[in-house]
């Protein structure tokens, strides 16, 4: 990647702006801005530092960066839904890297735009890295690339409420199976109801290109879902009790052909490799365009909330 200008996300305080350090501030800065979108997509991520967002003010911010919230239906990642389809970010241990992705990106439809709020900063570490997807792209050996030429195949094995991993209702926010099917009918995708809960498969490109810039991007997140990001003896011990088809979430390659480990640790040592960390202070905000930019979380010590809105 030698040669390739170096990127970070747009970080826009009140003295560049102009304005109050105050929630007030931003939204009077947000309100006087001609396009919001010209300003994302330009820069990819941006950062609202110094305004001292409180908790008790972050609605009307949410209404004017985000229009039409959504709720997180089909989402794979544990989380607490803490007011109007505002949620907790991913609530893996402190200790644990979660590892570059775009939000949804094995799901027929994902946001367009994902904006993040400290409400609580870490004491030490918990950065939210992000990594421009076209350079994730061009970062993936070439043999790996041209592997999932055809996309990837994800499957999902979602419990009836007791069992690994999350139940189908708290995937979907509903208990009703019809609710479901009318979802999954129109997500190209195909399912049965088992005797324990609901299996899903998808088969999902492992790049796409932006909609307005028609940038080609790596848009996946199936090392996520390989046993190898489990570890050895994490996955030794599922062996014992169950078959891979068993797995809550699995992958493989459009064919059905096993994904060699090697595969994805190189895709997620890549991203990782590529990614800007953005660190966190009580209040600040960060809005980035799901497709054009990955994110993922650095470990932390100490208390940390840091909630996070799709549109």
């Amino acid at each position: 990647m030698s040669g390739e200008t170096a990127w970070a996300p747009h970080e826009i305080t009140p003295v560049d702006v102009g304005v109050d350090a105050s929630s007030q501030g931003l939204y009077a800065y947000l309100r006087e801005l001609p396009s919001l979108s010209e300003l994302l997509i330009g820069n990819k991520a941006v950062v609202f530092r110094g305004f001292g967002v409180a908790p008790e003010t972050l609605d009307p911010l949410l209404e004017t960066i985000l229009e039409n919230r959504l709720p997180y239906v089909h989402g794979n990642s544990p989380r607490s839904k803490v007011g109007d389809n505002i949620y907790t970010s991913t609530e893996y241990p402190a200790a644990l890297t979660i590892s570059m992705h775009n939000e949804l990106s094995y799901a027929a439809q994902w946001p367009a735009r994902l904006l993040f709020y400290c409400e609580q900063a870490p004491e030490s570490g918990g950065a939210t890295p992000v990594v421009d997807g076209a350079r994730w792209l061009s970062s993936i050996d070439p043999e790996v690339r041209q592997a999932f030429a055809e996309g990837v195949r994800y499957t999902q094995n979602l419990h009836d409420g007791v069992g690994l991993g999350k139940s189908w209702q708290d995937t979907f926010e509903t208990d009703d199976r019809a609710d479901v099917e009318a979802y999954l009918s129109g997500a190209d995708a195909t399912w049965q109801w088992t005797g324990d809960g609901l299996r899903i498969s998808q088969t999902r490109p492992a790049t796409t290109c932006h909609p307005v810039t028609g940038e080609e991007v790596w848009f996946s997140q199936f090392d996520q879902w390989h046993p190898a990001m489990l570890g050895d003896a994490a996955a030794a011990a599922l062996a014992r009790i169950m078959s891979p088809e068993e797995l809550p979430q699995s992958t493989a390659f459009a064919s059905g052909e096993p994904i060699p480990g090697e595969y994805a640790t190189h895709v997620r040592d890549q991203g990782l490799a590529s990614a800007v960390d953005v660190d966190w202070r009580t209040g600040d905000l960060l809005l980035i365009d799901n497709v054009l930019v990955g994110h993922g979380r650095r470990p932390y010590t100490g208390a940390r909330r840091v909630l996070v809105a799709m549109s």
